[in-house]
């Protein structure tokens, strides 16, 4: 053989028949690699599929905290959403796996990386900068670039090479999933006009057959990290488990959009990612309640471009990693409670409380308690408004 080649293996059908195509298209021996970032699914099966398809070796991280703790978290503390919806479930996990890739390519002494990801999509190149930021030297291999089967095709190619995948040409859906959420796209999710079928969700029940009665939930934060869930102190790995259980029993999460892909077309895409959806929402609240009006309006110009950095597969770009460092200065008063309801696919922030608050009642309230200096207004006003009193005089005799 012509070396070895790290495939990121998933046991889904494009990876599958990658571990065949690439042993006869390359004569290399292939190592197949699965990271464990929450997604459902027993791995080990996983594992041993690769090796019964023809990996000459494979390997399972189990990087869920890495995942949480490094880019999920700073994500959220930046009230990550690509084009104001998408919380970047996929973007985020890309990087880790390609650094576990290139770990596992140095370890065994490989040449080349190789990934399942299609020649219009944007995770081909997440994959393809990571590798080329961390390890400039080893070669790339997309074979779904070169291949260029439909995915009809590769069913067939899948049925005639004796590879089992968990499709079929009846449900055709691709699908990715971690634990900040699941995409689903592909099959008849493709015409724009048409309403997704409801299997094409796996984490969230139907709005229309949730509970009759809200749930409520309290999320704890300290300096901009979800530290508590009812009172309860936990891991935010764990914390982000409980609220995907939550809030998709409530069909909380639940995402529709016309996304524009980095390579310059449109696509549907379905996500649902109650934890996501619930702790950003808490997350702004909570901001709402601590900073001040000025880094308020600011921070969300530097919060789509972090955004469109991870989506564009850009997390080693400096001005990712200096647009984190500013949120995360922004987050030092950022703690206290948020009280979240769950009810019908909706969640809405009922209730907000901190040390910090800069919410003063003395000042706000309307009630005979009212501290406010009303007749500060008057100057205030004749001095903000004085260029433009100017300017409307201006002229004029």
């Amino acid at each position: 053989m012509k070396g070895k080649a790290i495939l990121a293996y998933s046991g889904g059908l494009d990876t599958s028949c990658a571990i065949k195509w690439l042993k006869d298209s390359y004569d290399m021996g292939v190592i197949a690699v699965m990271a464990g970032l929450g997604q459902p699914g027993d791995l080990e099966a996983v594992k041993e599929k690769a090796l019964s398809i023809g990996a000459i070796d494979a390997s399972i991280y189990d990087a869920r905290e890495a995942f949480a703790e490094d880019y999920v978290l700073p994500a959220l503390k930046a009230n990550a959403l690509y084009e104001g919806k998408y919380p970047l479930a996929t973007a985020l996990a890309r990087p880790l796996i390609g650094t576990l890739l290139v770990e596992e390519a140095r370890r065994h002494g490989a040449t080349a990386i190789a990934h399942g990801c299609t020649g219009k999509g944007n995770d081909q190149v997440r994959f393809d900068v990571t590798i080329m930021a961390l390890a400039p030297d080893l070669q790339i291999i997309a074979p779904l670039r070169e291949w260029a089967m439909s995915r009809e095709e590769e069913l067939d190619y899948a049925e005639k090479h004796g590879i089992p995948v968990p499709v079929t040409k009846q449900s055709p859906y691709s699908t990715d999933e971690n634990l900040w959420g699941r995409s689903c796209e592909a099959g008849p999710l493709e015409d724009p006009d048409q309403e997704p079928p409801e299997d094409a969700y796996e984490w969230t029940a139907s709005p229309l057959d949730a509970p009759d009665t809200p749930q409520y939930v309290a999320i704890g934060f300290e300096a901009g990290k979800p530290v508590s869930l009812d009172g309860e102190t936990m891991e935010f790995l764990e914390l982000v488990s409980r609220l995907n259980e939550a809030g998709g029993s409530h069909g909380v999460g639940r995402l529709d959009m016309i996304e524009n892909r980095l390579v310059g077309i449109k696509s549907r895409e379905i996500y649902e990612a109650p934890a996501a959806c619930i702790l950003i929402e808490a997350h702004k609240a909570l901001e709402a309640l601590t900073l001040t009006r000025e880094v308020l309006h600011f921070k969300p110009l530097l919060e789509q471009k972090f955004a469109e950095l991870v989506y564009y597969g850009l997390w080693h770009e400096p001005l990712r990693a200096a647009i984190a460092s500013f949120v995360d200065s922004t987050q030092e008063r950022v703690s206290g409670t948020v009280r979240v309801k769950l009810y019908k696919g909706a969640c809405t922030v009922v209730g907000r409380k901190s040390a910090f608050s800069l919410y003063d009642h003395a000042l706000a309230t309307y009630d005979k308690s009212d501290e406010f200096h009303h007749r500060s207004s008057e100057g205030f006003i004749e001095l903000w408004g004085l260029p433009l009193k100017v300017w409307g005089g201006a002229g004029r005799s």
